[in-house]
C-alpha cells in the first residue's frame, strides 16, 4: 500500500504512522503495541530518568520485532546519559524536539540512527534539514502538550514546510481518523504523527481518570495557555483557572514558573489529579469518544484513509 513512501522506507514500518512520545503516556507497552500493529511506536522519554528509559528500551525490544524509536526532548537535563543509553542498547531511531537539532544529530548519525526533528515553523525546519536530520515532523498548534508560539495550525503549517524542505515531511497536530491522515498527504505530508487519539489507548501508561477526561472532552476543552513560560496546550481545569488569573494578573515569568511548581503534568496525567494537574493534551479530544486497543486504533486509521481516499473519486 505504501511501498513507495519514504517514510515508511526510511523507518522500516508499513504504515507512515507514527505514535508520538508523550510524556507520562508513551511507554514500552504502547510504543510496542503500535510497533506490532505496523506503525512505528515511540518511547516518551522526556518524563522518564536514565535507569527508567533503560528498562523501558529493554522491554520494548522485547515485545516487539518490529521498528520503534525514542522521542527525545533535548532540554532534558540529562541528556547525555539517554544519549548514551540510546546507543548502548542500539535504538536505531531518535525523534527529538524542544531544542537546537545541531548539538546531537551528527553523533547520532555517525551511529547509524534515524532522525526526525520536530518543528513548529518554516524557519526552524530549515534548521533542522540544515543539521542534516533525516525527516522533520510539522506540528500544528492544535497539538497537545508543549507547542508553538506562533499558533500556526496543521492545515496552514504543513503545506508551508513541504514546499521549503526536500526531505520527508510528517504531519502532527489534530490528526486522529484516516480521514485526516489521507488530507495531510493530499497537502504533501508523507506521513502522520498521532498522539492524543494513543493517548486514550489501552496501553497508554497515562492514569485512567485522565484517559476517561480525555474521551469525555468537548471541542473548546482544551486551551493554548503559559505562552510566557513554555506554550502548552492543557484541558481547562481548576490549575488552568489559577494560571488564568495570574496571567490576567500580568504575572511574571518568574511567578508563573513558580505556580507551574515542578512535576505537574505527572500530577495530571500520570497520577490522575484531575482538580490540581497538568492535563497536556490536543485541540482534537474532542472527536475521541472510546479508550481503545493501540492496534485497533491503527486498523481504524487505514481503514479510514482507504475508505476516504476511494471516496475522492466521486468528488
Amino acid at each position: 500500500m505504501f511501498k513507495q513512501n519514504r517514510v515508511c522506507k526510511l523507518l522500516s514500518i508499513p504504515y507512515p504512522i507514527i505514535q508520538a512520545g508523550m510524556v507520562w503516556c508513551s511507554g514500552w507497552k504502547l510504543a510496542s503495541a503500535v510497533s506490532n500493529a505496523g506503525g512505528l511506536g515511540l518511547i516518551g522519554a522526556g518524563s522518564m530518568y536514565p535507569e527508567v528509559l533503560e528498562e523501558h528500551i529493554i522491554k520494548c525490544k522485547d515485545n516487539t520485532n518490529n521498528s520503534f524509536g525514542v522521542n527525545l526532548p533535548l532540554l532534558y537535563p540529562d541528556i547525555d546519559k539517554h544519549i548514551d543509553l540510546i546507543l548502548k542498547h542500539g535504538v536505531k531511531i531518535v525523534f527529538t524536539s524542544a531544542g537546537n537539532p545541531k548539538t546531537w544529530t551528527k553523533i547520532l548519525k555517525e551511529n547509524g540512527i534515524t532522525v526526525v526533528h520536530v518543528v513548529s515553523n518554516v524557519k526552524f525546519a530549515l534548521k533542522a534539514q540544515d543539521a542534516g536530520v533525516d525527516m522533520i515532523v510539522a506540528e500544528g498548534f492544535e497539538a497537545g502538550g508543549h507547542n508553538g508560539r506562533e499558533e500556526i495550525t496543521t492545515l496552514c503549517l504543513i503545506p508551508q514546510v513541504v514546499k521549503a524542505v526536500d526531505i520527508p515531511v510528517i504531519a502532527a497536530g489534530g490528526i486522529a481518523t484516516g480521514e485526516a491522515m489521507l488530507a495531510m498527504m493530499v497537502l504533501g505530508a508523507e506521513g502522520v504523527q498521532v498522539g492524543t487519539r494513543f493517548a486514550a489507548s489501552l496501553e497508554s501508561s497515562a492514569h485512567e481518570k485522565f484517559k476517561q477526561t480525555v474521551v469525555e472532552a468537548t471541542e473548546d476543552a482544551t486551551i493554548l495557555t503559559l505562552k510566557k513560560l513554555t506554550p502548552v496546550r492543557l484541558i481547562k481545569n481548576a490549575f488552568y483557572e489559577t494560571i488564568k488569573q495570574a496571567e490576567e494578573n500580568n504575572a511574571s515569568v518568574e511567578e508563573l514558573r513558580q505556580i507551574l511548581g515542578k512535576g505537574r503534568s505527572k500530577k495530571g496525567i500520570f497520577e490522575g489529579d484531575l482538580v490540581e494537574g497538568e492535563l497536556e493534551i490536543g485541540q482534537i479530544s474532542g472527536l475521541i469518544k472510546e479508550i481503545l486497543p493501540a492496534q485497533t486504533i491503527v486498523e481504524n486509521l487505514i481503514t479510514e484513509f482507504e475508505t476516504a481516499k476511494s471516496k475522492i473519486q466521486t468528488l
